[in-house]
């Protein structure tokens, strides 16, 4: 990937999470970003999302984070100077869950061997 494209994905997910902490939409919970990344055409953007909630609260927090995209890339323009922003795709993100699982797993195993 080129340096662009990382530095890119690097800008938009600190300015998305600064933006999604303004956002008012109540079915928009404990939201982090996870990860960005751009297309090579910087057309598209995959957002990854990570949710502290249930499987419920997930779905309703990335239904309103998809309704604010537009609202999202109007306020990363105005901060962002680039000529085509990427259009946003919010997907969720289970990686610290999964993480979360594995090193209970490798706790109970250590705690087995002791």
């Amino acid at each position: 990937m080129s340096l662009r494209i990382n530095k890119l994905n690097k800008l938009l997910k600190e300015e998305i999470s600064s933006i999604i902490k303004k956002l008012n939409d109540p079915r928009i919970g404990f939201v982090s970003i996870t990860d960005v990344e751009t297309s090579k055409d910087l057309r598209h953007a995959k957002v990854f999302v990570s949710v502290l909630g249930d499987e419920n609260e997930i779905k309703e927090s990335v239904k309103g984070l998809t309704s604010a995209a537009g609202f999202i890339k109007h306020e990363l323009m105005q901060v962002i100077r680039i000529r085509h922003l990427p259009d946003l795709a919010f997907i969720y993100d289970n990686s610290i869950e999964r993480g979360t699982k594995l090193v209970s797993l490798i706790n109970k195993i250590n705690e087995g061997r002791a």
